[in-house]
């Protein structure tokens, strides 16, 4: 199997399965000096986490990150900093639960990967899906931790905006509410109605999908080149690369097609700083593929998590027609841990493109306006 890589300066490569002794993933491409320690990782691999509420899957993983190369000490600061080789993380599993998939290990389930990839591979890890489950995420949101120290100044956040066909009010948008409740919701009241609602379709033995949302601030103005670098080309591929992703927005998204022209445009007056201000962020902070220095704004969806307990109709690798039963531990929304995720994958992509910008023109943006008139 190959492609387990991803970017170009900034280079993340994973590895392991979901019922291995362990993951884990080779970042290079990471500039020298930067401070780095197992605790500038924990905490966003601790925000991912399973088994942290009852709307997620009880498989009870630590997720606890050693950093096994690619760091020194440095006497100067008496900190730990990178040295600008490769650095290689590992994260142990610790619960698998192999018996769970003995009994569906010939069938393949409806809505997974299972019968894709045993055409194209003539083998399949069946113990929790192997390459195929969600547990790699863990590596992508412990490369996305050193992404977000290289480019200054960025913010990353992440919310959940939708689960079924229920959105959250934009009017009752607070950041801090993100981490004071299980869905990474913005909105309190909405979060209020999530609990209730998820946990009736928990109770049905069924699942839900999601929409998340993710914000980069402090992004730089010019990263990404037009045609083939596009900056929302390679950030629509890198989120779409997320497990069970179905459809990705930039900005307005698909909401686009219904605004007028007069709508759409991101009007432009100047500011104090002799620099354009725009009046408002259709295009998601990216035009003509490079950034415009406002916030980036993505969205993707999420389906339904296929592991159900709802008998099933579907075939063996025998070719005979059979029912499957998924039992064990799954989220009833798998969206709702999509959002560190979400989060690291925009930052891998920014800190890709931060380094290719400064590698080709420099790190200062070349604005583009006349000295003005005396």
């Amino acid at each position: 199997m190959s492609f387990n890589t991803f970017g170009h300066s900034f280079r993340v490569t994973t590895f392991g399965e979901s019922h291995g002794p362990a993951i884990g993933c080779v970042v290079d491409g990471c500039p020298p000096r930067l401070p780095l320690s197992e605790s500038d990782i924990q905490p966003y691999l601790d925000r991912r986490r399973p088994g942290q509420s009852r709307f997620t899957t009880q498989r009870q993983e630590p997720d606890v990150v050693k950093i096994l190369s690619g760091v020194c000490p440095d006497e100067a600061t008496g900190k730990q900093v990178t040295t600008g080789t490769p650095i290689a993380l590992v994260i142990d599993n610790l619960d698998q639960r192999t018996k769970d998939y003995t009994d569906i290990k010939d069938k393949y389930r409806p809505g997974h990967a299972d019968y894709t990839y045993d055409a194209k591979y003539g083998v399949r890890d069946y113990r929790g899906g192997g390459r195929q489950s969600a547990r790699e995420t863990a590596t992508r949101v412990a490369a996305g931790a050193i992404a977000r120290k290289i480019v200054p100044g960025l913010q990353v956040r992440g919310a959940l905006v939708q689960i079924g066909p229920h959105r959250i009010d934009r009017r009752r948008w607070d950041w801090a509410e993100v981490e004071r409740n299980p869905f990474f919701c913005p909105d309190a009241e909405q979060a209020a109605f999530f609990a209730d609602y998820l946990e009736g379709v928990r109770k049905r033995g069924s699942s839900i999908g999601a929409v998340i949302e993710v914000v980069a601030e402090g992004v730089p103005v010019g990263l990404g080149a037009p045609i083939y670098g596009k900056l929302d080309a390679d950030l629509a591929a890198a989120l779409m690369s997320i497990n069970a992703v179905k459809g990705v927005e930039i900005g307005a998204g698909f909401r686009a097609a219904e605004l007028a022209g007069e709508e759409s445009n991101d009007e432009m007056r100047m500011g104090k700083d002799d620099r354009p201000v725009f009046l408002s962020n259709h295009a998601g902070g990216i035009l003509g593929g490079i950034s415009t220095g406002q916030p980036v704004v993505a969205r993707f969806a999420v389906k339904a998590t296929s592991s159900i307990p709802v008998p099933r109709r579907t075939v063996d690798r025998y070719g005979k027609e059979t029912e499957i039963v998924t039992t064990g531990r799954h989220d009833p929304c798998v969206g709702i841990r999509a959002v560190p995720v979400g989060e690291a994958m925009m930052a891998c992509v920014l800190a890709d493109h931060y380094l290719r910008q400064r590698g080709q023109v420099g790190e200062t943006p070349h604005w583009p306006f006349a000295p003005k008139p005396r």
